[in-house]
């Protein structure tokens, strides 16, 4: 009885956070501008920190580096000036790499390089958020389909707990089946269709072609259901349950945006190209 009510609670509690966070993206993204560059550069902040807890570096001199080449990142995003984050990498790694030595042997090199690529996968990861919406024609239109990567994931687990017999990552994630994963694609393609057409015949917007979203989502969904894996696959590697307790009932701001990480530079760079061919309608 007991397990039964903490089951329960558990899932009141992860309601609460849903509701909570999806009306603070309502508040931030619809405006975009600084509401949205202030919420993203928040999560990149508390997601660099929770990647560096797991690297074991977050309370030494790597962290204080970490968070000023991440202040670095979307300064240079918030000015457009990104042709400066390889240079901005590079002074990153090279710093890295002088902590390293000079403090040898208090820090592996498994542990200067997660520290690194937290920057990207982290920080450069969800800044497409604020990209896709502030740098975008149409941007204002086109973020919504980075969560996408949400609805993916909530058609991977019907489709999987209704249809899921065999197991599609047995050892890294046991209740994950192939039947999910291509729900998982369908749901998010049919959502960008049907977000779509909900534009078209209400605002009379048309950002995309139909097949365009679908292709878009189609590949999102993919990445999603990567993203995901990639960081359970992490978090095993490291012998950790949960990345924070930032979202209450999901885990930290890397538990509930892992997917978005990976999908939101797909649908910034794809729906760019779309953009730049000239295949847009107008």
């Amino acid at each position: 009885m007991e397990k039964k009510g903490k089951t329960s609670n558990n899932f009141v509690i992860r309601t609460i956070s849903s509701v909570a966070l999806f009306l603070i993206l309502l508040a931030t993204l619809i405006p975009g501008g600084i509401p949205l560059f202030i919420f993203v550069a928040f999560a990149g902040a508390v997601g660099m920190m929770e990647f560096l807890r797991v690297a074991g570096t977050h309370k030494t001199p790597i962290a204080v580096v970490a968070y000023i080449a991440l202040a670095g990142v979307y300064a240079l995003i918030y000015i457009d000036q990104k042709e400066l984050l390889v240079p901005l990498f590079m002074l990153y790694l090279l710093l890295l790499f002088s902590i390293m030595v000079f403090a040898y042997p208090k820090y592996s090199s498994k542990s200067i390089f997660m520290s690194f690529s937290g920057l990207i996968y982290v920080g450069l990861g969800l800044s497409f958020i604020y990209q896709t919406r502030a740098q975008l024609e149409d941007g204002k239109y086109i973020v919504w389909m980075i969560f996408t990567a949400w609805v993916s994931d909530m058609g991977a687990y019907c489709m999987g707990k209704l249809f899921g017999k065999r197991k599609a990552f047995p050892v890294l994630s046991p209740k994950k089946s192939i039947a999910g994963c291509i729900g998982g694609i369908i749901w998010a393609m049919l959502a960008g269709i049907i977000y779509n057409l909900i534009l078209h015949y209400t605002v009379n917007v048309n950002f995309l072609h139909l097949w365009q979203i679908a292709l878009i989502c189609g590949f999102a969904s993919i990445l999603a259901q990567l993203g995901d894996l990639a960081a359970s696959a992490i978090k095993r590697d490291f012998d950790v349950k949960d990345y924070g307790k930032v979202v209450p009932g999901h885990g930290g701001i890397l538990d509930r945006f892992d997917s978005i990480i990976f999908v939101a530079p797909l649908v910034y760079y794809l729906a760019k190209l779309f953009q730049v061919m000239g295949v847009t309608i107008k």
